[in-house]
């Protein structure tokens, strides 16, 4: 079993903030990550497939696939995007990476079966770098 790796990078800007709390509040939780503002990254978003490498072509994924999939679900619709107002998913949700990461494996997983429509390969991991520092994974099996 292999898995493959595919980076990809965007740009976008967010404010973390939680209308139901005081602005003092959100403040303490978010520091500078709360300036009504907002403020950007440039995030580096890594996708994994896991599967067997096929017996006739010896890859286990397809990464012209994966690209036009990663392109289409998560790259236009978030590069040089507010999270906060230009994406639905986070009008209602503060735009975490955590959240980030959810939302981007619910958008692969949703096309999915249409980009690799046999048994293997599979959605493994996501992990988003928001900075050189702040980096973020989760497994695609762990999310609703």
């Amino acid at each position: 079993m292999y898995i493959v790796t595919r980076r990809y990078g965007f740009a976008a800007s967010h404010r973390l903030h939680v209308p139901s709390l005081g602005e003092e509040e959100n403040q303490q939780l978010y520091g500078k990550c709360n300036n009504p503002y907002g403020h950007g990254h440039n995030y580096v978003v890594d996708v994994s497939a896991r599967g067997p490498a096929d017996p006739r072509t010896g890859r286990a994924v397809d990464v012209a696939v994966l690209d036009d999939l990663v392109r289409r679900e998560v790259v236009a619709p978030f590069d040089h995007s507010n999270l906060n107002t230009q994406v639905d998913a986070f009008r209602d949700v503060v735009p975490t990476s955590e959240n980030l990461a959810v939302e981007i494996c619910r958008r692969l997983r949703a096309g999915w079966s249409a980009a690799f429509p046999g048994e293997w390969p599979k959605l493994y991991k996501i992990r988003i770098a928001e900075t050189d520092r702040n980096i973020f994974e989760i497994k695609a099996d762990e999310i609703e």
